[in-house]
Parts: structure tokens; C-alpha cells; sequence
């Protein structure tokens, strides 16, 4: 898409915010209006399309992705997307552990390890864990508390943590993000410390490494969406 407009300013509308571009009101990809429900976000929505370039980059405009999947994937039936993101609990990044070599058993430990106690604390759950990529079955009680907690959150909180879990493998890491349990940037390194141990191991691949780079700036957007919304 090429830009076609020069003004873009932030609107007060009765259930929310909305953004203009040359005074039209801007719709989602299903057109409905973009209403955000906050100044903060509407304004932080407003400088992605303000600071757009002549030839549109969608990847450029994560808050406004994040905003469109709220109001058109979410919305309409927050219950089932709730209920889609709640089943990574079952097979959870942190329960599968690597078997060797012990550098990496110990770096999965010492940033895994803390995350699980914090769950165990916070939903009152406990965790099944593995040594190998051999399924193992989380307790019920822990599927369905986490999934409470998840089922909880409006649609614009789903959205954010529809990334951070489906990027990391982590509902758990997840939830500590969206509670800020953990820093955004600490999470990250949390969920790719798989990655890292293998770019470390074999060299860096310039090809894996922008992949990698890729997820981890999708995976820090949704932290920032979610600091918008308070």
C-alpha cells in the first residue's frame, strides 16, 4: 500500500479513541472503526501511521496489528480465543528440559526455575517437568487454573498475550510478562534460550539470526501494547 495521507491526529469518540488520516476515521481490515481505550495507545497507533514511509511496511506497525486483532480476531469470541492460547499450559516450553550438555541443563535452570516457583505461588498449581521432548501431562488443576487466568483478561490483553505465548512456547513466561513479573526483555531471552545456545554452538547464520531477531521484536511488541493499556 502506497500512503496516501498527510494528517493523522487522535480523536476522542464516546467509547474510546480513535485515529483519523485527513480526517477519516481508520477501520480495521474487517472495518469496523479502530477504537482504542486508551489516549495512550490511540496516540503511540497515531506516530506508526504519522512516521510511515511512501511504500507502507505493515510489520513497521505492530500496535496497529495488535489493535486490529483485538477488535476483529478476539472480540468476536474471546471465550474461544482464550480458550486456544490456555492449551500451551499443557505443554509448556519450561516443563521440557534438554538432557545435555550441562551448560545448557543449567541455563535453562536458572531462568526457567524461578518462572515455575512464581507460577506455583501466583495460580496455587504445581508442574510436571521433563529431561527430552517426550510428552508429559501437566496436572488438571494447573491446566485449569491457568486457563482461568488467561480466560480472565479482556480482548486486548488476549491479544498481547496471544504473541508473547505462540513466539516463546511459554504461557507461563507469558503470564509473568503480562503481570510483570519479569521484564519483557528478560522473558525474551528466557523463551530463546534454545536458539541462542544453537546459534552460539554452530556460529551465527545470518539467516537464523534475522528470523530470530524478527520473533524477538513481534514477541517485545506486545509488552509495549500492554503498557499502553493502563
Amino acid at each position: 500500500m502506497k500512503r496516501f495521507w498527510k494528517e493523522v491526529a487522535v480523536a476522542r469518540e464516546d467509547n474510546g479513541f480513535g485515529v483519523t488520516l485527513d480526517g477519516r476515521p481508520l477501520r480495521t481490515p474487517a472495518r469496523v472503526p479502530l477504537l482504542l481505550p486508551t489516549e495512550m495507545l490511540a496516540e503511540a497507533v497515531a506516530a506508526e501511521w504519522r512516521d510511515s514511509p511512501e511504500e507502507v511496511d505493515p510489520r513497521a506497525m505492530p500496535l496497529t496489528g495488535l489493535a486490529n486483532a483485538a477488535i476483529d480476531r478476539v472480540a468476536p469470541d474471546r471465550e474461544t480465543f482464550a480458550a486456544d492460547l490456555a492449551r500451551y499450559g499443557e505443554s509448556d516450553l519450561l516443563a521440557y528440559r534438554a538432557e545435555g550438555p550441562s551448560a545448557l541443563v543449567q541455563r535453562q535452570a536458572a531462568a526457567w526455575d524461578p518462572l515455575l516457583q512464581w507460577a506455583r505461588r501466583r495460580f496455587d498449581v504445581d508442574f510436571a517437568v521433563t529431561s527430552g521432548i517426550s510428552f508429559v501431562a501437566q496436572p488438571d488443576d494447573t491446566v485449569r487454573r491457568l486457563a482461568h487466568a488467561v480466560a480472565s483478561l479482556d480482548p486486548f490483553r488476549l491479544a498481547a498475550l496471544s504473541p508473547l505465548v505462540t513466539i516463546g512456547g511459554s504461557l507461563v513466561a507469558a503470564l509473568a510478562t503480562v503481570e510483570e513479573e519479569i521484564t519483557p526483555e528478560d522473558a525474551w531471552d528466557a523463551v530463546a534460550i534454545d536458539e541462542n545456545w544453537q546459534l552460539e554452538k554452530w556460529g551465527e547464520d545470518s539467516e537464523a539470526r534475522l528470523a530470530l531477531d524478527n520473533r524477538r521484536r513481534d514477541f517485545l511488541a506486545a509488552p509495549r501494547f500492554l503498557s499502553l493499556l493502563d
